[in-house]
């Protein structure tokens, strides 16, 4: 299996332990399997970046899938490991409540495969600890413009089956306007969905006062 990795340096020796703890899934070494995508990531401005190639031997390690459990265990454990500014005691409430009720325990698994909450997820994640969009819209919009899910490398176990093959410059003039581009695309189809949407979807107040039953 190859993944990649985007970045603006070379990464040829992937080290379990590095990383920065207030990533979506906490420190580990994130990767995706399409190209295209680890191209854009690579490119936070038009300077560009580079794309790490490796192979990655799967077989053997516990995966933790994130699509097949609800968005809501998602969003627990992006609130337990990105730092959102709680701006409403709803707001806080909610986060005690996610944690408390969907999120996993992630520490016996080698890898994690989910969403990648960059800017355009992270907003609709906000808006639904602020009570202003429905858990319906919510799972709809983590869909919107194919903005892509990562695999991410969180044991010793993992860390010693992945391989350095090589990496690639990647020219930030092109790849960054397509990330730029990818992410108005979602912000553009998520107002659209959130104006057609009902006003009785399932809010997170709903769920604080218990009147929806969910699993």
């Amino acid at each position: 299996m190859l993944q990649y990795h985007g970045s603006q340096m070379i990464v040829d020796h992937p080290e379990f332990g590095k990383g920065n703890a207030f990533n979506d899934y906490g420190p580990g070494f994130y990767c995706t399997e399409h190209i295209d995508l680890a191209r854009e990531w690579a490119c936070k401005d038009i300077t560009g970046g580079y794309v790490n190639s490796y192979s990655f031997v799967h077989d053997g390690l516990k995966t933790l899938n994130l699509n097949q459990y609800t968005v809501l265990h998602w969003l627990a454990l992006l609130v337990h490991n990105r730092r959102f500014r709680l701006t409403s005691e709803l707001m806080a409430e909610g986060e005690a409540w996610l944690e408390d009720k969907y999120l996993l325990d992630i520490s016996n698994y080698d890898v994690i495969i989910g969403y990648r909450a960059d800017d355009s997820y992270f907003r609709f994640a906000r808006a639904f600890l602020q009570n202003s969009l429905s858990l319906e819209v919510l799972d709809q919009a983590m869909h919107l413009g194919e903005l892509g899910e990562q695999v991410v490398l969180v044991s010793p176990e993992a860390f010693q089956n992945i391989t350095f093959q090589n990496a690639e410059w990647v020219d930030g003039s092109t790849f960054y306007q397509r990330r730029l581009e990818r992410d108005r695309l979602a912000r553009e189809q998520f107002v659209t969905i959130q104006r057609e949407s009902s006003s009785n979807g399932v809010f997170l107040m709903d769920l604080l006062r218990g009147e929806v039953a969910l699993p």
